[in-house]
């Protein structure tokens, strides 16, 4: 079965993983400060805080940058659920934004500028599929409206120029990204300050870490603030140090994957519309995701791929469409992202594949749309 992500795992992993277990120290350690700064180095941030989830790393954000009650933070609906719960987290309301376009199915500036109010505190920008929003418009509209802009960098690691223009970014390193901690985040924040308190509130608001006082630095601790059992341990960041080191290789292999797909569905699938075709913005090729022709059942399509040996899957359920969410904002209506979540299908795309794998995937689609 040719699944829809795959994480490259071996033996590199495994040595990393023993070492940690040889050490006995496996939580609150080095490793984690090391990933950090590797990965802060990678995408050319001035320093990191590791977390134990994208999830945990948006909640981090919005307590830091001091988001709560009585606030409103401008969402997309075409993201995982977790970027809207991180708002509610903190007490502050989403109010969901439309995309620009099928082409273009990011976060739409136009549809944010007229849902703006006086009680909108921040705005998250969410690269989908691993596409680079465009910095300078999102600069310019938080700027001009005193917001604090939110990058949901969890598509996009490894992209140069993803997470270095908000006011705070979010990583993750889930199972099917592209690298993996098997679950795991990465906080990044302009003001020094913003990423300190990320750093003490990952780890219950106390003062100093187990390993400080260890080395004899600091006795006890004292609790400053309201903080949360968010830390990542010494397992995952050594896996991270690992998988940080074939990040380039594989995200170029992702792109070479992706033209293929290009070019392939032309030929195969003319009726099937690829995103960020016509706009093409720099990407990490996260996912690979399509536009069915109108009319087409996409169950129908996806239960014929599967028989075939291909697994499909959808990124995402219009979060504003779930019966949980639904049922608190009923009214609301964005009919280009409700059009694109209910066309769009993802391929598989991993750096497993080669791409033959690309021409079965292409050809299968064919004909699955022709039944």
């Amino acid at each position: 079965m040719l699944l829809v992500a795959e994480p490259c795992l071996g033996e590199e992993e495994k040595d990393a993983l023993a070492a940690v277990v040889d050490s006995g120290w496996i939580t609150m350690g080095d490793r984690v400060r090391a990933f950090e700064q590797a990965f802060a180095e990678h995408h050319r941030a001035a320093d990191a805080v590791a977390v134990s989830s994208c999830t945990a790393g948006l909640h981090l954000a919005m307590e830091a940058l001091d988001i709560g009650p009585g606030d409103e933070v401008l969402v997309p609906s075409l993201t995982f659920v977790a970027t809207v719960n991180s708002v509610l987290y903190a007490g502050a309301v989403p109010v969901f934004v439309d995309i620009e376009s099928l082409d273009v199915p990011l976060i739409s500036c136009a549809d944010a500028t007229a849902k703006c109010t006086a009680r909108t505190k921040a705005v998250v920008v969410m690269h989908y599929a691993g596409y680079l929003a465009d910095a300078e418009l999102w600069r310019s509209f938080a700027r001009s409206r005193g917001l604090h802009l939110i990058e949901d960098t969890a598509h996009a690691v490894g992209l140069d120029g993803a997470g270095i223009f908000g006011d705070a970014a979010v990583f993750s390193f889930y199972g099917n990204k592209n690298m993996t901690t098997a679950e795991g985040g990465m906080v990044f924040a302009r003001d020094p300050d913003v990423l300190d308190k990320v750093k003490q509130m990952r780890s219950h608001g106390m003062t100093s870490g187990t390993l400080q006082r260890l080395a004899g630095q600091e006795l006890t601790y004292d609790v400053t603030m309201l903080g949360y059992n968010y830390r990542m341990d010494e397992l995952r960041a050594a896996i991270g140090l690992v998988q940080l080191r074939s990040l380039r290789r594989w995200n170029d292999r992702r792109a070479a994957l992706t033209g293929a797909y290009r070019r392939l569905l032309r030929k195969h699938c003319p009726d099937v519309f690829v995103p960020f075709s016509i706009s093409r913005p720099p990407s990490s090729h996260h996912v690979m995701p399509v536009i069915l022709p109108e009319g087409a059942d996409r169950q129908l399509v996806a239960d014929c791929l599967r028989e075939t040996g291909v697994r499909t899957t959808v990124h995402y359920p219009a979060i504003h469409r779930f019966s949980w969410y639904e049922s608190r904002f009923p009214s609301v209506h964005l009919p280009r992202t409700e059009e694109f979540c209910r066309r769009e299908l993802t391929l598989p795309l991993h750096p497993r594949m080669e791409e033959r794998d690309v021409e079965s995937v292409t050809r299968a689609l064919a004909q699955a749309l022709s039944r």
